[in-house]
């Protein structure tokens, strides 16, 4: 009989072929004509309890190809230091994977990006930061899913084994104290969500 750490091994091994594959879909991604970057692929560990969403990669982002690089990354793995959060616990990624996207919605391409970003990680709880990013993930349709209000500090059901923390917009908060403020009070949930959650 497989014992527990066989079992998880063997969850990791698909998890970490199945991101790498859509990795290489989305860096070969052509749906974007007018995006002129290359995309922006997610970071962390495939398996996180955690999934970190934001809209559309920064400059410092589009430069380095990963998601969260630069300041809002900085500034977060401060914030789950101070909430003492494992990193590991985390992954990270964005709605729109390339820069210079223009319109008033995501490329129905990256939805699908994110839906099965989704079903690989499997989190237990997405932190959907800013309106825009909250609207696309109502519009990626994800199996059994709720319609999510914009509510910041708010934790609530999004699908039968994943929740939803709804904070502002990381990266319209990083200047000012205000936002910064209000970035932090509704991101701190997190911290008594993971006190909360059971060991494995």
């Amino acid at each position: 009989m497989a014992q527990p750490n066989e079992i998880y091994d063997k969850y990791l091994t698909r998890a970490i072929w199945e991101i790498n594959e859509l990795t290489g879909e989305i860096l070969r991604c052509s749906r974007c004509s007018h995006a002129r970057t290359m995309p922006v692929i997610g970071s962390g560990h495939p398996m996180a309890d955690i999934f970190m969403l934001k809209y559309q990669a920064r400059p410092s982002e589009l430069h380095e190809g990963v998601a969260f690089f630069g300041r809002a990354g900085t500034a977060l793995m401060k914030s789950c230091q101070r909430l003492k959060i494992d990193p590991l616990q985390l992954y990270g990624t964005n709605v729109v994977k390339c820069g210079e996207v223009r319109g008033g919605q995501p490329e129905a391409k990256c939805l699908e990006h994110l839906r099965r970003e989704l079903a690989i990680v499997n989190p237990k709880l997405v932190v959907a930061m800013g309106e825009e990013t909250l609207q696309a993930l109502n519009r990626a349709k994800v199996p059994l899913a709720r319609e999510l209000a914009y509510e910041p500090g708010e934790i609530v059901e999004f699908t039968p084994g994943t929740e939803v923390l709804v904070t502002p917009d990381i990266d319209a908060s990083l200047d000012e104290q205000r936002l910064k403020a209000a970035f932090w009070r509704a991101f701190r949930r997190l911290g008594e969500w993971y006190d909360n959650i059971p060991p494995y």
